[in-house]
């Protein structure tokens, strides 16, 4: 409610002591959210802005560095060699995530006794913790004892040597980040459970098969769910990091060595936490291009309602 003066002006009247005393307990109640966000993320995002513009290794005092350590980045041969392993590891990982999330959650909507056992037994990799799980991908790509490998002997006499090949590292890392998609088919599960069933009568009606009816009812009613799972594999890719550190180290040749792997290198093997830093916010400008520009042409192709 508002109030006008003898003036004419209106103001705004004075909650009652009941609305600011559960003002004041709601943020009782989220001031511990609040703190952590402050001093988890907000903090240290602020603090390494801030540390881009210096050079320090922890040890000795931090010196003022200006833009240096943004133009030390252009004369980073290794820089452009990690960009471009990620973008080759995107280029991969994007649309082979979302055609298999999209395939299983589509043979998992089926109405058959038992299916939330199998929606659960492809959703389990997702929660498998990642280094055990690493571990066991490095004995199923060995080379020599593999059981891809002792596959693949049955048709071809030389199959790929996986990690130890600089040609098939990516390969074999997109392989393991697709196994665990539970995450993403989980998304597209609850988008196909939201199309009416009226849909496809009213499409097989017009004499629409199964294929026809998947692009015309299915994919435009489930472009939003599209678009946002093709935005979170996008930031996951570019995010790239513990897989090459516990299986290839970033080798063979460089091959694995991915842009946040190469930032945790310069920050924790050779100590140049402001360049890391510097490194970090590059990284946030490029996703925050490329997010920019799939908002930009998903309106050309995604349908809401």
């Amino acid at each position: 409610m508002s109030t006008a003066d003898t003036s004419g002006r209106i103001t705004p009247a004075r909650p009652s002591p009941r609305k600011r005393r559960e003002a004041w307990e709601a943020v009782l109640f989220l001031s511990p959210w609040i703190v952590g966000f402050i001093c988890f993320t907000a903090g240290p995002v602020l603090f390494s802005l801030g540390l881009s513009f210096f050079k320090w290794d922890a040890i000795h005092p931090a010196q003022f560095y200006g833009l240096n350590n943004y133009r030390q980045m252009l004369r980073d041969p290794l820089l452009s060699k990690s960009l471009w392993n990620t973008v080759v590891y995107a280029a991969m990982y994007i649309p082979g995530s979302i055609c298999v999330a999209l395939t299983l959650a589509m043979l998992l909507n089926q109405k058959l006794r038992g299916m939330g056992i199998f929606r659960t037994i492809f959703y389990l990799p997702y929660l498998t913790a990642g280094v055990a799980t690493y571990t066991l991908w490095l004995v199923v790509f060995d080379p020599k004892a593999g059981l891809v490998n002792r596959f693949l002997r049955l048709f071809i006499d030389n199959p790929p040597g996986w990690f130890s090949d600089p040609a098939w590292s990516k390969p074999a890392l997109v392989v393991m980040a697709v196994w665990s998609v539970g995450g993403m088919m989980l998304v597209f599960l609850a988008g196909l459970q939201n199309i009416s069933d009226q849909l496809y009568e009213a499409a097989e009606i017009d004499g629409a098969g199964p294929i026809s009816q998947f692009f015309n009812v299915t994919i435009p009613i489930l472009s939003p769910t599209i678009f946002f799972n093709t935005i979170i594999a996008t930031i996951a890719s570019f995010r790239v990091f513990e897989p090459a550190l516990v299986l290839t180290s970033g080798g063979p040749s460089n091959s694995t060595l991915f842009y946040v792997y190469h930032l945790f290198n310069k920050a924790f093997t050779f100590g140049q936490f402001g360049y890391a830093s510097a490194m970090a916010w590059l990284l946030f400008a490029i996703v925050l291009v490329l997010t920019i520009i799939q908002i930009r042409v998903g309106r050309r192709w995604v349908h809401y309602g």
